[in-house]
């Protein structure tokens, strides 16, 4: 297979993507649809639905999209997205029940999160633990990240059914780490340690190994900043920008999307990390990185957000050959 080959093209900024148990792709594009490619038929012509109630302006929409672990037995999709709320706009986690193609039932998983026409956050993922994680942005008010009572600038971790763990670290709260300013991808490695990229302001993007109860420093510290009881960053961009989106672990690799970087990054974590960078503009910006059951990595492009130069092939999803990155 060659390095890259595209998998389906012509979408409407797409945001987030999963697999399903028999490997069709299920993903949102951020204007308000939930759309599938069959392992067989290809891209589905119509969305699996389409939510009305998604308030689409800036950087906010309908973003991460997560499919159940157990999904035989759980047959649930989850997706988290902005809306209007009032006067303003927040963001939510809702799960739909997956049925002969149709998604059914929706139900709140979490509500209220604080939201922006920017600094929404947006990541779904499901841990090895078999809980939900979930980024959210500090929607331009930054002491919402160090306020461990508002959910903005956190990372969340929830039950399936919404519940919050017994053992999550600040009782009865869904905070599982704070001091966050818009992260956007999350991934665990081999040795079950999760990592985190965060978008920086005016460079200074991060790449954070996320522990729980701990404080990630925005908008106290950047870059190689220190302060007492404040966590700095594994890797950061500097005066570069990466805009790091989605993030997969590979064969002791992470690689996440870049927007304004307009790559694929890849940071070796089984030692010393190092940085290299793949993929530089040859799609414009991209905005998902995943690792497929197939052993090939999946990357979403985003140049239709308003921020990019589409050609009349965008948006598309790509599928690259890890080998080829050697």
């Amino acid at each position: 297979m060659p390095l890259a080959v595209p998998v389906a093209e012509k979408l409407d900024i797409p945001w987030g993507i999963d697999f399903l148990p028999d490997g069709s792709i299920i993903f949102t594009e951020r204007t308000g649809s939930i759309r599938l490619i069959d392992t067989r038929e290809g891209l589905l012509p119509d969305p699996l639905l389409t939510i009305d109630e998604v308030a689409h302006t800036g950087e906010a929409g309908l973003l991460g999209i997560a499919a159940h672990p157990d999904f035989a037995q759980n047959p649930f999709i989850y997706v988290y997205y902005t809306y209007q709320n009032g006067s303003g706009l927040a963001n939510k986690v809702v799960r739909f029940r997956m049925q002969d193609r149709k998604l059914l039932d929706e139900k709140l998983i979490i509500g209220s999160i604080p939201g922006a026409s920017i600094h929404d956050g947006g990541r779904l993922k499901f841990g090895p633990d078999g809980l939900l994680y979930i980024t959210t942005g500090d929607a331009t008010i930054t002491s919402f990240s160090q306020d461990k009572n508002s959910l903005a600038g956190k990372i969340l971790r929830l039950k399936d059914d919404g519940t919050i763990p017994e053992n999550n670290p600040f009782p009865g709260s869904p905070v599982y780490s704070f001091g966050h300013r818009n992260p956007q991808g999350l991934a665990w490695d081999d040795k079950g340690r999760l990592w985190a990229t965060e978008h920086g302001s005016s460079a200074f993007d991060e790449l954070n190994l996320i522990e729980p109860g701990k404080n990630y420093g925005w908008p106290s510290i950047r870059g190689d900043e220190k302060a007492q009881g404040l966590v700095s960053p594994v890797l950061h961009s500097g005066t570069d920008t990466w805009a790091p989106t989605g993030i997969a672990y590979f064969e002791g690799s992470l690689f996440f999307a870049g927007l304004r970087g307009q790559g694929l990054f890849e940071v070796t974590v089984n030692g010393e990390p190092a940085l290299r960078r793949h993929l530089d503009r040859d799609f414009g910006r991209l905005r998902d990185s995943v690792a497929g059951p197939d052993n090939y990595l999946y990357i979403l492009t985003s140049n239709r957000d308003g921020r990019g130069a589409p050609n009349e092939d965008d948006d598309r999803i790509i599928r690259i050959n890890p080998e080829k990155l050697k």
